[in-house]
């Protein structure tokens, strides 16, 4: 991981999944400060992250945020994700107030059917040269 991003939030995403590669590009085209960077779950950056922060691997479905050192899943990290970008999409955040137990459940039933509805692809994601700095490697 290159040193110009160790003071970013990161999001580990499942690099396969077009719902979560969508949701990637859509995070890039809204967070206009660069606070995110990005690596595929299945990437060997997101396999060292996962290992530094001894993330449990039966936690991860789809998504994770690391943010100042604290991780996050399911709702919650998108919902974290949410507050930092643009326009009114930061006010996404007010679901928070909703139990945690009925947003994961949600989160839940789409990222188990998230292949089914929006497909799958071959291999991860390779970001072009423009966004290219935003990916760890």
């Amino acid at each position: 991981m290159s040193e110009n991003n160790s003071d970013k939030a990161k999001i580990l995403f499942d690099g396969v999944c077009n719902l979560c590669n969508s949701s990637v590009n859509f995070v890039i085209n809204h967070d206009r400060k660069n606070y995110f960077v990005f690596t595929p779950l299945q990437s060997e950056a997101g396999k060292k992250l996962i290992t530094k922060f001894n993330i449990d691997d039966s936690l991860i479905d789809s998504f994770v945020l690391i943010e100042n050192n604290k991780i996050y899943f399911k709702s919650s990290a998108a919902l974290r994700t949410v507050k930092h970008l643009d326009k009114l999409y930061s006010a996404l955040y007010a679901f928070i107030i909703v139990p945690p137990f009925i947003r994961n459940g949600v989160y839940s039933y789409i990222a188990r059917n998230r292949y089914k509805w929006f497909g799958k692809k071959e291999v991860c994601m390779i970001p072009n040269e423009e966004i290219k700095n935003r990916f760890i490697s």
